[in-house]
């Protein structure tokens, strides 16, 4: 991996152990990748017709086997940087591969990705997240599926109840890897490593992933191929940043004038779930549509926050960085950063949900005049200054907003089923004797 200082001995003999990657020039398709026809003419169908770096590099040497540690910056296309290689080799193993991810949202993303490739080669896929029905999960495993995908703290209720076992994993990838192998994530990690084989494929993707992160990683792959296409902490290249210095009392008056000023799609950031709360309260005083997303919320209330942001129905979303990893929602303006977060390294992945893909987007954050010390670290991080913003005139302080109805869970189902009916291998009906296990178009039922 790249480096720009002179490493220390632990860094040195790290850097001995991995492949390093060089940053390749844009591939103008995917031929040559070693993909096989039927994955190119999938991509094709969706359109995809040409590789982001990541994908340039990963593909290849995910393909023939390789362990991969990829670094780049959100919105850069990891998902299929992995997944590709992932069916592909399953298409022709018929085996079984785990992914495991931080959050109920990107696991279910991450499972409808997938499912576009896994449907034409006859792949059944398992996801397993929390809030969810248990007895649904435990029989798609029954079904024995090719591909699961999980939240470590589901997997582990799977292990201990006895539902599943992971001795024939084959491929094991740790997406948002930061943010998995960090110190909360890392006991219940380290006990589903001691459930799978030794003798696998592994992938670990992530934006930002530390020395001591990657040294952590390591231990549990193969001479792995580095591949970092961005520094760690680069932000999207067309996002412009600024920051206001506001007193705490004062950010409700500033978040009515950046939204009277911004016109597009927002999602406004802020620390707790409780403030989330309030603050979408405050903002649908304003007169602007506004739903929440955090984990106070069911799965399927923040599932029909999360599908109504991406339809339009509401014009901001409030959340807390449970939304900052992994959820890819197009045409988003602005990112506004009600709370400063709690580590710069989430200041990287909260504004990556604007400028995705090429577009152009806008980040703004509130900081008070004590955070000062916090902006410089930010700053640090993603090695470039943030201009400063002088505050507009603020409009009249409005009145707390009223409490709202909070509507009951309510349980879901898929209203339709990745697998389509029909005879042959690709194609497996959701209904009848056999009723095989399939991936879900929006796997609502999970």
């Amino acid at each position: 991996m790249k480096n720009t200082t002179t490493p220390a001995p632990q860094e040195a003999e790290l850097s001995s152990i991995l492949h390093h990657g060089a940053v390749a020039p844009e591939a103008p398709t995917f031929d040559g990748l070693g993909i096989a026809p039927e994955i190119l003419d999938i991509l094709n169908n969706l359109k995809l017709a040409s590789p982001t770096p990541i994908q340039h590099q990963a593909i290849p040497a995910g393909v023939e086997g390789k362990d991969v540690v990829g670094i780049a910056q959100t919105g850069t296309g990891k998902t299929l940087a992995f997944g590709i290689p992932l069916v592909q080799r399953l298409n022709d193993t018929r085996g079984r591969a785990l992914v495991l991810l931080p959050t109920r949202e990107l696991a279910l993303q991450v499972y409808e990705s997938i499912g576009n490739f896994a449907r034409p080669m006859g792949l059944r896929g398992a996801v397993l997240i929390g809030g969810a029905s248990m007895n649904m999960q435990i029989a798609d495993l029954r079904r024995n599926p090719n591909i699961i995908i999980a939240t470590p703290g589901r997997l582990i209720d799977h292990l201990a109840q006895g539902t599943i076992k992971l001795d024939k994993i084959e491929m094991l990838v740790l997406d948002e890897a930061d943010r998995m192998l960090d110190m909360g994530f890392w006991p219940q990690i380290q006990r589903i490593l001691q459930n799978v084989p030794k003798d696998r494929q592994t992938f670990a993707f992530s934006a930002t992933l530390s020395r001591e992160i990657m040294e952590l990683a390591t231990k549990h792959m193969k001479t792995p191929l580095s591949i970092e296409v961005s520094p760690q902490g680069t932000t999207a290249e067309r996002v412009t940043q600024e920051f206001f210095i506001v007193r705490k009392e004062e950010k409700p008056r500033l978040l009515e004038s950046v939204l009277t000023k911004h016109y597009g799609s927002t999602i406004v950031f802020t620390r707790t779930k409780h403030g989330a709360t309030r603050i979408m309260r405050a903002i649908k005083s304003m007169g602007h549509t506004a739903a929440e997303i955090h984990s106070n919320r069911s799965l399927s209330q923040r599932r029909e926050a999360l599908e109504g942001f991406k339809a339009g129905k509401y014009r901001v979303l409030v959340a807390t960085d449970i939304a900052a990893r992994g959820i890819d929602v197009k045409g988003i303006e602005l990112v506004l950063n009600y709370d400063l977060p709690s580590t710069s390294e989430d200041y990287v992945h909260r504004i990556g949900r604007t400028a995705r893909a090429g577009a152009e987007g806008h980040a703004i954050s509130f900081a008070e005049p004590a955070q000062r010390r916090d902006i410089r670290d930010i700053e640090r991080l993603i090695r470039m200054p943030i201009p400063y913003s002088e505050t507009p005139a603020l409009p009249p302080a409005r009145a707390a907003a009223p409490g709202h109805y909070e509507e009951p869970e309510r349980s879901f189902r898929s209203s339709r089923p990745f697998q389509r009916s029909g005879p042959s291998r690709s194609s497996y009906s959701n209904r009848g004797p056999r009723r095989e296990p399939r991936f879900a178009r929006n796997a609502g039922r999970r």
